[in-house]
């Protein structure tokens, strides 16, 4: 008889490496993966894995990386006297399936086996670990989502924290006293007079200006997956930088996250969106979910001059179906809309794709949205104070 008494330690390594990897495994998790074992037949494969998947798993697009993960790091065939594989022999164990795995899985598995320590060489320059620092983050910056590792990741997580959006403030209708202007305001002036005893003094006002709302709409579906993930770490770090920001997702349909997203942690904001959206990785109907913004939400947060972020790569399922009035539509209702599409990091990106067709004459931007770069290229976009469309003028 099989003796499964490693299997816990087994698991807990396992977590390990899934975290490593990104997903959010914490110990709560790792506790119900360790009662979820105590319900099924351990020394069969198939049951072992969907019932870890059914705990550490919480989208779909997490599943992947999981079978991934899963196959190399049990590789051992469930015959009774071999058992499952223990983190330590993972470097001598058979090589991964002919299928390449994600480049942070590999880095996890690689942080996880045990590596000797090499001491620093006694001749070596101390200022080529400053030359090296900057080559990587250059590269860092540089280098596409898709591309990264975990560690490359968590560094670009880290590093869009600190981007800020300085949109430049916009007047609005409403008017505040000033000491000097063009404009008098009457009301004021004849209150002062009562006041005085019929001495006057003219009292001057101005418009009031405030930042305008930014509203970010952005893709989730499969052909964005490498990307949404991170580019919710910039929606969230926008959102807790200034007030009015509006996020939604679509993918087969609208989601409003304003309020998931808007808590001060993370980990804890990204945890919240991903229990109350449903269609992760699925396909897109981007026309239909333009026309539920366009109808429910437009009115409420496209007031005031508001910025729109649309995060697509413009792939609709339902080939531009009535795309372009809703685009056009959205078009009129803010003072500027931006269009981040991924593919543009191809040189050879064409519009050929109905989709891209119908939205594209409806953008006043399109810009890419690849890598770090790109990101702050958005940010001094943002900045620049003749790229608006002609706003309401102050007095």
């Amino acid at each position: 008889m099989s003796d499964f008494s490693a299997l816990p330690v087994n698991i807990m390594h396992f977590a390990r490496v899934l975290r490593r990897a990104g997903l959010p495994i914490g110990p709560g998790k790792l506790i119900d993966g360790l009662n979820a074992i105590n319900y099924v037949d351990v020394t069969q494969r198939e049951d072992m894995y969907w019932a870890l998947h059914a705990v550490f798993v919480d989208r779909h697009a997490q599943s992947e990386l999981f079978r991934l993960a899963f196959e190399r790091f049990f590789q051992a065939s469930v015959e009774p006297d071999v058992g499952l594989s223990l983190l330590d022999n993972v470097a001598d164990a058979a090589p991964p399936p002919a299928k390449p795995v994600p480049r942070r899985l590999s880095d996890a598995f690689a942080d996880a086996a045990p590596r000797g320590h090499a001491e620093p060489a006694e001749d070596a320059d101390p200022s080529a670990d400053g030359v090296a620092s900057w080559s990587a983050a250059e590269r860092l910056r540089q280098q596409d989502f898709e591309t990264m590792s975990a560690a490359e990741w968590s560094d670009a997580r880290a590093l869009i924290t600190t981007l800020r959006l300085p949109i430049p403030e916009t007047p609005t209708r409403r008017f505040a006293p000033a000491h000097a202007g063009p404009r008098v305001d009457m009301r004021a002036t004849l209150r002062g007079m009562v006041r005085a005893g019929g001495a006057w003094t003219l009292v001057r006002k101005r418009r009031r200006l405030r930042h305008p709302p930014i509203v970010a709409l952005c893709d989730i579906s499969g052909s964005m997956a490498a990307y949404s993930r991170i580019l919710l770490h910039f929606l969230h770090a926008i959102t807790n930088d200034r007030d009015r920001v509006h996020v939604f997702l679509f993918g087969t349909r609208l989601s409003n996250i304003t309020r998931e997203i808007a808590h001060r942690d993370p980990d804890v904001a990204l945890a919240r969106v991903g229990r109350s959206v449903q269609d992760w990785g699925g396909g897109t109907r981007i026309g239909q979910a333009l026309a539920e913004f366009n109808r429910r939400w437009s009115r409420r947060v496209l007031g005031q001059g508001a910025v729109v972020l649309l995060i697509s790569d413009g792939l609709d399922r339902d080939g531009g179906d009535g795309l372009a009035k809703e685009m056009a539509l959205l078009h009129r209702s803010c003072r500027r809309l931006i269009w981040l599409n991924p593919l543009l990091r191809y040189a050879a990106f064409e519009p050929k794709s109905l989709g891209i067709k119908a939205m594209l004459p409806h953008v006043d931007d399109f810009r890419p949205v690849h890598n770090l770069d790109s990101l702050a290229d958005l940010v001094a976009a943002l900045s620049d104070h003749h790229a608006d469309r002609p706003a309401l003028r102050a007095a």
